[in-house]
């Protein structure tokens, strides 16, 4: 499993390279930030792991005859895995355990210390011809540094306007840097510093464009460098996802956007009863006038009087159609999120009960491929594992489409290896030597006559 956990780490690290190289983060956010990777990729090394080790442990046994002599003790081979299975159902214990408990907290911390990597500015590292930006408000360029630290060419943005809407603008021939806490000092030579005020106040036509123009011989400038500090963001920002859900809090969110889904709909199928009434062609006009009980109502309307009726009608009818149409997308979503806490739900029962099918894939396997060691052990389990794992990503995806229901997406891969399982199983305790899949030629027999 160490070996696993390092591989997929690297991936890891890898991916989000560009996000933590050159930002000045110290070594333990580094480590702090790997740990928690590591506890959300449990749920791919642990059944990799298992699934490795079984293949190996079971071919090395078969490879070296100790298999053999088991088996000719009397012991079948079902037997012989009991202690492993009893083993594998208490791993499988601890996986759940860990998917409930262990695996929401390191979710939330990782999301949380990942918003703030990212987050995080580059650290200060001026090169040579380019603009710096990130320092908050200013952009600093320098045309040359120099080996004992002097800096030549100084141009300063001083961007931070604030209240009075001014911008300063600073070049000096040459100049030293020195970082003092929470503080940047720049020591400026032989410079001028150009100072506009943007007149925010007044209207376009009525600016007038005021600068104050001025020159230095020596001048320190000083930046505050807060906005580069590390700071982790608030977790409570993240405590709601349902990644960060034990099993009853899934439970009881779903069986809340349920309700309100049937409330939603309850309320749709009323405001459309309210909405719709059925009218006969023909009513009785008697208080308007009219002497014929069967005349149209539109007889009595002028032609102005109807266009502004069908309006009317029209403009009722498509408000109705909106407000049915905005609820039925809002029934959607919360329908989408219910999806998206069933795929956890089912996610803190899918690692144990693969780490128990894996194994009994790979112990069988290895007894059959009667090899141990690292080569085509790891090969194959690579290739059944790699199997496995696309279609567990497949059906997570088709749940997210809303092509199918969680429970059948999220148990596809279980479906489809179960029977491979069952069948490796049997054919190990038939005591098979190979997996044959052509078909014998039937023997010819030849009569000699004497």
């Amino acid at each position: 499993m160490p070996v696993a956990l390092f591989i997929l780490d690297m991936q890891f690290l890898w991916v989000y390279a560009d996000d933590l190289i050159g930002k000045g983060l110290e070594p333990w956010v580094i480590g702090e930030l790997m740990l928690y990777a590591s506890a959300r990729l449990v749920n791919l090394a642990l059944p990799l792991a298992i699934l490795i080790a079984s293949i190996m442990a079971m071919g090395s046994l078969a490879e070296k005859n100790e298999l053999t002599a088991l088996k000719s003790a009397g012991l079948s081979l079902p037997r012989i895995l009991r202690p492993l299975t009893l083993a594998m159902i208490a791993i499988a214990c601890g996986a759940f355990w860990f998917s409930n408990a262990a695996w929401p907290v390191a979710n939330l911390k990782f999301r949380a210390l990942l918003f703030s990597v990212t987050k995080q500015k580059p650290a200060l590292n001026l090169t040579e011809g380019a603009f710096y930006n990130g320092i908050e408000g200013f952009a600093i360029r320098v045309d040359e540094k120099t080996e004992d630290g002097t800096l030549k060419d100084i141009l300063i943005h001083d961007h931070r306007e604030g209240e009075t809407g001014v911008s300063r603008v600073i070049r000096a021939t040459s100049g030293r840097m020195e970082q003092k806490a929470d503080r940047l000092l720049l020591t400026l030579h032989d410079g001028a510093s150009y100072e506009e005020d943007l007149e925010q106040s007044k209207r376009r036509k009525e600016r007038l464009h005021p600068h104050i123009a001025s020159k230095f011989e020596r001048q320190i400038f000083e930046i505050d460098m807060t906005s580069l500090d590390f700071s982790k963001v608030d977790e409570g920002l993240f405590k709601r996802a349902h990644e960060m859900m034990t099993v009853h809090q899934l439970q009881a969110a779903m069986d809340s956007l349920e309700s309100l889904n049937h409330d939603k709909q309850r309320n749709i199928e009323q405001f459309g009863a309210r909405q719709t009434t059925l009218l006969r062609d023909t009513i009785q006009l008697q208080a308007l006038g009219v002497t014929k009980a069967s005349s149209s109502i539109l007889e009595v309307l002028s032609p102005t009087e109807q266009r502004m009726a069908f309006d009317g009608a029209r403009s009722l009818a498509r408000n109705a159609r909106q407000g049915i149409a905005n609820a039925l997308e809002e029934i959607q979503s919360k329908k989408t999120a219910q999806d998206r806490h069933a795929i956890e739900w089912h996610r803190k029962f899918f690692l144990s009960l693969s780490c128990i099918l894996l194994f009994f894939i790979g112990a069988p396997l290895g007894a059959i491929i009667r090899k141990g060691g690292l080569g085509m052990p790891t090969v194959l389990a690579i290739m059944i594992f790699l199997g496995y794992y696309i279609l567990s990503i497949v059906g997570e995806q088709m749940i997210r489409a809303g092509s199918i229901e969680p429970w059948l997406g999220m148990w596809m891969s279980t479906f489809v290896l179960f029977p491979l399982a069952f069948f490796l199983t049997w054919k190990a305790s038939r005591d098979s030597g190979k997996i044959s899949f052509a078909l014998r030629k039937p023997r010819t027999t030849q009569t000699i006559s004497s």
